[in-house]
């Protein structure tokens, strides 16, 4: 099992589908990671030398992947909250960010629903009763 960026890779898995399971690096990055060092894309990690292992890691360098790519955003969402912007608010608020309707939308974002409306007979009368006796 090759390790590149901190992630194990399986031995199995084609070179550049294995790259893309480090944070930053999507298929289109891949392929040109894959392309620029000349690496034959039908090739499986368990087939890969040391060198190239290495020219891989080197080539990564050049991007912001992993810890890096996530401390960033989580820096970019504090920024955009402590200047009080509206998508920082939305980001507080645990809304959706880009625009997304809520009204009949973004159940993951806003919860399970909650109805809010007329009361029953029973808790009605039940309440109307309790105020009975109280006077």
């Amino acid at each position: 099992m090759a390790r590149i960026a901190g992630i194990d890779l399986q031995d199995s898995w084609r070179v550049g589908f294995a790259l893309t399971k480090i944070k930053g690096i999507g298929w289109s990055r891949s392929d040109e990671i894959v392309s620029s060092l000349k690496l034959d894309p039908s090739l499986r990690v368990k087939d890969l030398s040391n060198e190239d292992l290495t020219r891989i890691a080197g080539k990564l360098e050049e991007y912001v992947v992993e810890g890096d790519l996530l401390r960033k955003v989580r820096e970019d969402i504090q920024r955009l909250k402590s200047i009080g912007s509206y998508r920082g608010i939305r980001h507080t608020r645990g809304l959706p960010v880009r625009g997304q309707r809520t009204k009949s939308n973004a159940r993951t974002k806003r919860g399970k629903r909650r109805t809010v409306g007329a009361f029953k007979k029973e808790a009605l009368a039940k309440m109307g009763s309790t105020k009975k006796e109280e006077k």
